[in-house]
């Protein structure tokens, strides 16, 4: 059987795996994000290890956190652009694992890696358009259209759109080190925990601070309904893991909306039609396996 490895690269935490997809993952480990050469050589180890034990990878797949350039042929192909990350502006992600390789390298942005899962094997099966959220340290998202992964410029960058920002109900200014108050800086989770003063993770279910975030959230989403028109958005992340959130949000976008769009997902299935990952945690490194079928194609 085909093996194939698959890099989700965050500025956290690494996570590498071997394996063919979701019902097939033979070895995973995780390991903090430290400097690239340190973080990518404790990579580049773990397949070696496993191309000895489990047999040869056909291709690897890396899900890197951003901003990166992923057009093939462009002179920055495969590295890291700007980023606050400290040591990884400008780090070359794909020359590292190629001189380590000889084999296909897939490389793309690490939500739009969770999109492909989950367009592959979890809850965007046969959707197209199709969006993927993640709510978490960051705020990003990928789209597929056409059955393709959309790219551009470089790759969208649905977190950073600016949202009314009512500095009368919410005077904070936001965290994000470029815009301010753009989607990520007043909703992700370090602005949470600015405004608010602890950790998103610890407040408790009737706080202020959840209205608030679903009301940041379904502003952006119905921003890319309206421009998208996507049959079905997956909302990731840690941020997402309270339970609580997905109702408001479903009630706060038919709200925004006010009927405006006059579709059956939105107007009388939206509890279908906005909804959690179906392959859980997995999204992403499931999506670096999916980048590395991909590059064998």
């Amino acid at each position: 059987m085909t093996l194939y490895g698959g890099i989700e690269g965050g500025g956290t935490k690494f996570v590498c795996a071997v394996g063919t997809g979701p019902e097939d993952l033979r070895a995973e480990v995780r390991f903090p994000t430290t400097t690239p050469d340190e973080t990518l050589a404790r990579a580049i180890a773990f397949f070696k290890e496993q191309t000895q034990s489990q047999g040869p990878l056909a291709a690897i797949g890396m899900a890197s956190f951003g901003p990166i350039d992923p057009r093939p042929g462009s002179l920055t192909y495969g590295q890291v652009m700007l980023t606050p990350k400290p040591g990884w502006s400008r780090a070359d992600i794909v020359s590292t694992l190629k001189s380590a390789f000889d084999i296909p390298i897939g490389f793309d942005l690490d939500v739009n890696a969770a999109a492909l899962a989950e367009w592959r094997w979890g809850a965007l099966q046969n959707c197209d358009p199709a969006v993927y959220i993640t709510i978490g340290t960051g705020i990003g998202g990928g789209i597929m259209i056409n059955g393709r992964l959309l790219h551009g410029l470089l790759h969208p960058e649905m977190g950073h759109v600016i949202l009314p920002h009512d500095r009368a109900t919410d005077p904070f200014p936001g965290s994000c080190p470029f815009h301010g108050d753009c989607f990520e800086g007043l909703a992700n989770g370090p602005a949470m925990e600015k405004r608010w003063g602890q950790k998103a993770e610890t407040l408790p279910p009737d706080h202020p601070a959840w209205a608030l975030e679903a009301h940041y959230i379904s502003l952006a989403l119905v921003d890319f309904i309206l421009t998208l028109s996507p049959q079905r958005i997956v909302l990731g992340g840690g941020v997402m893991e309270q339970s609580q959130l997905l109702s408001l949000i479903h009630s706060e976008v038919k709200t925004v909306l006010n009927d405006y769009v006059q579709s059956p997902q939105v107007l009388d299935l939206i509890k279908d039609y906005i909804v959690l990952p179906g392959l859980g945690r997995r999204s992403g490194v499931l999506g670096a396996l999916a980048l590395a079928k991909q590059a064998t194609d």
